[in-house]
């Protein structure tokens, strides 16, 4: 359980791995879709809140409705992409802790502080997001988050009535390596870490 990675699944994850922006013509399926979430969902969040909610858009209907929320650089490489998942947070998530978390009574803990809820769905949610990523890189799928469009006009869309909001887009499919943009650099572990 503890064995470090091989260098080429270093690479699939990180090293090599890329934010794609085109996408080729190649379908994601259902079965690879219920795998994904199977995956993403077994991370760790803070007392299992797991508040991530996820709406996995592969319909032209689906696709035509989140067009207009999209800043104009997102709106071509998310309407081609395969899968495109609203990746949001559920502001009540603490309803579902007395059986994700049954150790104690840690729906108390957020219901007395909406400031404490939101913050921690918005984390949490944000790891789930990035567990996403991993995942599918892991199955060999290529991945492309975004947060250029309009929350409120998603939210209007999509959750209306209900307690979740959007966090960010990911894109989700198999990545055309002829519309890559070179890779931009990173700050350097001195500029980004510290030791205390």
């Amino acid at each position: 359980m503890n064995e470090t990675m091989d260098t080429s699944a270093l690479k699939q994850l990180f090293t090599e791995a890329r934010t794609h922006n085109g996408w080729l013509d190649k379908k994601v399926s259902q079965e690879q879709i219920e795998q994904l979430y199977q995956l993403t969902c077994l991370g760790p969040t803070s007392a299992n809140c797991s508040p991530a909610r996820f709406v996995f858009i592969t319909s032209e209907e689906g696709k035509q409705r989140l067009a207009p929320t999209l800043s104009s650089g997102n709106l071509e490489k998310t309407m081609t992409a395969p899968v495109t998942v609203i990746v949001a947070y559920d502001r009540k998530f603490y309803d579902a802790l007395p059986t994700l978390f049954p150790h104690g009574d840690a729906k108390s803990w957020f219901t007395s502080s909406e400031e404490l809820a939101l913050e921690t769905a918005m984390r949490n949610s944000s790891m789930q997001a990035a567990y996403m990523i991993l995942a599918a890189r892991a199955m060999g799928l290529d991945t492309g988050p975004l947060s250029g469009f309009n929350a409120k006009a998603v939210d209007e869309e999509f959750f209306a009535g209900t307690s979740w909001s959007v966090n960010l887009i990911i894109n989700i499919g198999y990545g055309d390596a002829a519309k890559l943009y070179g890779r931009l650099p990173r700050l350097p572990l001195e500029e980004a870490c510290l030791y205390v």
